[in-house]
């Protein structure tokens, strides 16, 4: 998703994506006006905490991946990857 704010998604979850969005590239002039927004269209306090934590695993995770020298998946891989997510979800059987 390249526009948030023109996409198909509904007004809870954009304000979601743009609250994800600060948390991403600007953590550090997060208010309590920002956390206020994504309430007011729905978000419980969890629902942010766990939004939150999903966001900050990912960039762990890509800067441990930079960092250690392990090699990136490809585009095929990576849309193979989203394939079997969208049919299957995360867990594996």
């Amino acid at each position: 998703m390249r526009d948030i704010e023109s996409s198909a998604l509904d007004a809870q979850h954009k304000a979601l994506f743009r609250f994800i969005d600060k948390v991403n590239h600007d953590s550090p002039r997060i208010t309590p006006a920002d956390l206020d927004e994504a309430r007011s269209a729905g978000w419980t306090d969890e629902a942010l905490y766990f939004a939150i934590t999903v966001c900050a695993l990912f960039k762990f995770y890509n800067r441990w991946t930079d960092a250690s020298g392990v090699n990136a998946l490809s585009d095929e891989a990576h849309r193979g990857g989203g394939k079997r997510s969208a049919v299957s979800g995360y867990a594996r059987s």
